[in-house]
């Protein structure tokens, strides 16, 4: 018997949570061998959702009495959950519940399943810059990440556990899970699901987060493995200052004062590099 602590965060959604946890009771209750709870956790909504929620039975309801964010409703989850696998799902009904059967096959051959959004269901405008966090992520990792913040997913309790500092109250906490997992070799699997138009508007800013992430991957990096962003840089540097030196060779017979600047900066990087991988292992 498989068994799993679900976890829904709530923050405005009294027009689609309840036919969420609707649709997540009976896929799961459709499940054979598994024994699960449901614990919705209301981040101090502004709208109707906590009402809404008190009459919603078969669930666990935790309420936030400030409004703290989409990690920090997880980790209240967590904290109280009693089981050692944990499912996260939202509650704008984006994340079509009839999935979940699919990602729990994988459960325990893998410590975490996420569903891999199909690319075209992401809005258009943000489809360019998840590209490119993809293919960031999958760099500074060394493995090929699909989807790197997706909200439906499985993974062990005790892993989040062993990040939880790192793990932030906002809405890195899934990008910050995945990358984890891949930079210490925990296996993930990813399994393509559909996703839909979430109901009403939300509170993601295109720019402003895509920039966030972008700063939370080179954080996490220089955090689990700074060599992968030190040493590539460095050798640019390196590169670069080669490239002067033979223009200066060729135009004056000498090096200029740029080529020694830039053959200094990539020795410089380069040893703070080793810098980092030392105090990372201690």
């Amino acid at each position: 018997m498989k068994e799993l602590s679900v976890i829904v965060p709530v923050y405005n959604e009294s027009e689609s949570v309840k036919k969420t946890l609707e649709d997540l009771k009976e896929v799961l209750k459709g499940v054979k061998n598994l024994k699960y709870e449901i614990i919705v956790i209301e981040d101090k909504s502004t709208d109707d959702s906590y009402n809404v929620l008190k009459k919603i039975s078969g669930i666990k309801l935790l309420q936030h009495k400030v409004n703290r964010g989409y990690g920090a409703s997880l980790k209240t989850g967590m904290n109280n959950s009693k089981y050692d696998y944990i499912l996260i799902t939202d509650s704008d009904g984006s994340y079509p519940m009839k999935e979940i059967p699919n990602l729990l096959k994988y459960i325990p051959d893998y410590d975490m399943v996420i569903g891999n959004r199909h690319k075209k269901s992401v809005p258009f405008l943000r489809r360019f810059p998840k590209w490119v966090l993809r293919v960031l992520a999958s760099f500074l990792s060394k493995n090929k990440v699909l989807d790197l913040n997706s909200g439906l997913r499985i993974f062990k309790k005790i892993i989040a556990k062993e990040f939880w500092k790192l793990l932030p109250e906002r809405f890195s906490f899934t990008s910050t899970m995945t990358m984890a997992c891949f930079t210490h070799n925990y296996p993930v699997k990813y399994v393509p699901i559909s996703y839909h138009k979430r109901s009403g508007s939300s509170s993601i800013h295109p720019i402003k987060d895509t920039l966030r992430f972008f700063s939370l991957l080179l954080r996490l990096t220089m955090y689990f493995n700074p060599l992968r962003f030190f040493i590539p840089l460095a050798l640019l540097f390196g590169l670069l200052g080669l490239l002067r030196g033979l223009r200066d060779l060729i135009l004056q017979n000498s090096f200029g004062g740029l080529t020694l600047v830039l053959f200094f900066m990539a020795f410089q990087i380069f040893f703070f590099g080793l810098i980092a991988d030392i105090i990372n292992k201690k």
